[in-house]
């Protein structure tokens, strides 16, 4: 076959520079377009100089039409509500979408608009656009036209959450999520709080009770298990680059920890990357890839579960990338390993 013809919109930030690192190891994609309003003239490897000599697209202003002619998918990196526009814009011209941004995620609008404190600008697809995680929706993602990228904190505890849930085999109405993120998840672009002098030596909680995943995790969870679930998140940001670890606290009743994994080994057991392990999962033992790690402990009448993802990879691009696989008829694995 030949190859997939990708394009990104909104080429300046980390999850931009790492769909294009992973698109030049992909043996059946080629990234042949690259859009950005203030970089327009210039070429990715400019923005990006870890791509010098390996991807050297020129940079666009975006033009819908123009781009859906050059490519079979199309990655979205806008912010919230930009995106969804553009989204619908792509769509119009008939080329596939990986949304990475929250605008189609969630089933509620009223939820969406809550949280995100815009109107939708596309509210009919709201509920009804596929959430792309392969391991729960891989049929659905095959044929769709829009794919929302999952968050890259609620990937971390939907994973290990939701069979849990349906099996039965935790309370659902007291969870408690404790993430802790590497910089890069607060995006490339200049802020204060993310200074090397902010958070070198430091860890701080952030958005404590109203971040916008909390919903995201609560509405998915809820989703594949098909039982309503109340969370309670909290993200905390760390001195890394890269990379996310999330403890979680569950009331167990009569179950095990043993079960739990057992759960686990069942539910993943034809996944290409996510692991149920017996050691605690670090942050470093996933860096740089797509695979998931989590384990499950024992507590008193909770257990605790740990699970560590790499944020710019499974959290967002290494899951773009394996949704595009599946997109594309492709083994999951392609280009990811």
């Amino acid at each position: 076959m030949s190859k997939i013809k990708v394009g990104i919109v909104g080429a300046t930030g980390y999850t931009a520079l790492e769909v294009a690192r992973l698109l030049t190891a992909h043996p059946q994609a080629e990234l042949v377009a690259a859009t950005s309003r203030a970089d327009d003239g210039r070429s990715l490897a400019e923005i990006h100089p870890s791509l010098a000599g390996r991807c050297d697209v020129p940079i666009e202003v975006l033009d819908p039409e123009s781009i859906a002619k050059k490519c079979d998918v199309v990655m979205c990196c806008l912010p919230h509500g930009a995106s969804a526009e553009t989204v619908h814009a792509l769509v119009q011209h008939d080329v596939r979408v990986i949304d990475f941004s929250a605008d189609f995620r969630l089933s509620s609008l009223d939820v969406y608009e809550k949280w995100y404190d815009v109107k939708h600008p596309w509210p009919e697809r709201v509920g009804k656009t596929v959430y792309g995680m392969p391991e729960f929706f891989a049929k659905q993602i095959a044929t769709a036209d829009v794919v929302a990228n999952p968050g890259c904190y609620p990937t971390s505890a939907i994973l290990p959450l939701a069979p849990l849930v349906q099996a039965g085999l935790i309370d659902t109405d007291d969870i408690i999520i404790d993430s802790k993120s590497g910089v890069s998840g607060a995006g490339r672009s200049a802020k204060v709080a993310t200074l090397y002098c902010e958070t070198n030596e430091s860890i701080s909680a952030y958005a404590v009770g109203s971040h916008r995943h909390g919903p995201e995790i609560n509405d998915l969870v809820g989703r594949i298990s098909g039982k309503p679930v109340q969370t309670l998140f909290t993200p905390h940001l760390t001195p890394m680059d890269r990379g996310i670890l999330s403890t979680i606290y569950v009331r167990r009743g009569q179950h095990s920890a043993d079960e739990m994994m057992q759960c686990w080994r069942d539910q993943y057991a034809s996944s290409a990357f996510v692991n149920p392990v017996d050691h605690l999962p670090a942050t470093k033992h996933v860096a740089g890839t797509n695979f998931v790690q989590m384990t499950a402990r024992d507590c008193g009448d909770r257990a605790v579960l740990v699970c560590a993802i790499d944020n710019l990879a499974k959290g967002a691009s290494g899951a773009a990338i394996q949704n595009m696989n599946v997109m594309f008829g492709l083994p999951e694995v392609t280009g990811l390993r």
